[in-house]
């Protein structure tokens, strides 16, 4: 749902799609952080996320992260933590009277919320709801549900 990008420490984004069991856009975000860590815009998409996905009225969600830590630090992050604040936020969502599920997926398999990512950058601060697709997000939208993916590159 959550996929999150920063082009500098400056500047940090993230955005997500509500999407139904068929793959049907419902709504998305995106936002402008302002500065920040990526864990933070990570931590913050997923807040983000589950707060349209309850907002909308769906009660069975599979929230997918490219961020293992972000997972972790849901699971394990202790009031000491820098982003306590953003998991503590997360966990009441959680808590609520809804199945979550979360998943782990590679950022090359979510061209949706990488596209609503980096729109972030442009956008005034704050977080922006998108009611109505744009053709470039129905595009990305349909290479999602197909479940195509790029290659990822890493050198040795």
């Amino acid at each position: 749902m959550a996929q999150l990008l920063s082009l500098s420490p400056a500047s940090t984004s993230c955005g997500g799609v509500v999407r139904g069991d068929d793959g049907r856009f419902i709504k998305a975000f995106t936002a402008n952080l302002g500065g920040g860590s990526i864990t933070r815009a990570e931590l913050a998409g997923i807040a983000h996320g589950l707060r349209f996905a309850w907002e909308e009225g769906i009660r069975k969600v599979v929230l997918q992260t490219d961020s293992c830590t972000a997972r972790t630090l849901i699971e394990k992050a202790t009031p000491q933590h820098p982003h306590y604040s953003c998991v503590a936020e997360i966990r009441q969502w959680l808590a609520r009277h809804w199945l979550v599920r979360i998943e782990h997926v590679f950022r090359e398999a979510n061209f949706v919320a990488d596209h609503l990512a980096s729109i972030g950058h442009s956008v005034p601060i704050g977080v922006h709801a998108i009611h109505n697709p744009s053709n470039t997000l129905l595009y990305w939208l349909y290479f999602d549900t197909l479940g195509i993916q790029t290659p990822r590159f890493v050198s040795s």
